[in-house]
């Protein structure tokens, strides 16, 4: 089995631990975090912020980044730039409960929950979160370092920008494009096009 390293040892991280668990790929060695006290499951902080400079075989340690992104996509876009230039792998993780069609694309970093749906010709960039339930519809674009919560519904040929995130529950219209930098309150229907650094409530 992978090793693996998790950073972030907040609530997000929780399910993020089940997934990795689930894919039954890799050996997970702990978390990063600041706050040496935390345990999950039975997995304990191994250390802190500094502590992925001081690994010196990082070509065979894989880190998976699980802390959320709601508010503020800035922390977790560092974080990946951060890992890659220390030359750690970053890999897609992917639970076994998700219905993934193999003429998708999901790059690196990007963790797909369980039960999500991803259709036919479906493309997701570097370290996106695709939420539990959620439906990527057919020829859907989503961008680097965007998560699309629970249960939200993306219809078919809709693009979706970078850094930004589309909240729980909400429907996209097909054939809309929603810019970089977004924020889609949760609930929303969105029957048209949404512009960079665009905030809906």
């Amino acid at each position: 089995m992978k090793k693996i390293i998790l950073v972030g040892a907040g609530g997000h991280a929780k399910s993020c631990l089940d997934i990795i668990k689930s894919t039954k790929k890799y050996r997970i060695l702990g978390f990063i975090d600041n706050d040496k006290s935390k345990t999950i499951d039975k997995y304990k902080v191994i250390g802190g912020d500094n502590y992925l400079k001081n690994i010196k075989s990082k070509k065979n340690i894989n880190i998976a980044i699980t802390i959320g992104q709601i508010k503020n996509y800035k922390k977790r876009n560092e974080l990946f730039l951060k890992i890659k230039r220390l030359g750690f792998k970053i890999p897609k993780i992917v639970s076994r409960y998700a219905l993934i069609s193999d003429k998708s694309s999901i790059l690196t970093g990007t963790m797909i929950f369980h039960g999500v749906i991803i259709n036919y010709g479906v493309k997701v960039g570097e370290n996106s979160i695709i939420n539990t339930s959620a439906l990527i519809e057919h020829d859907t674009k989503i961008g680097s370092n965007t998560h699309i919560a629970t249960k939200a519904t993306i219809n078919g040929g809709v693009k979706i920008g970078s850094n930004t995130f589309i909240g729980s529950g909400s429907v996209i219209k097909e054939g809309v494009e929603i810019g970089d930098n977004c924020i889609i309150g949760m609930g929303s229907i969105i029957k048209k096009d949404v512009k960079n650094n665009s905030l809906i409530k």
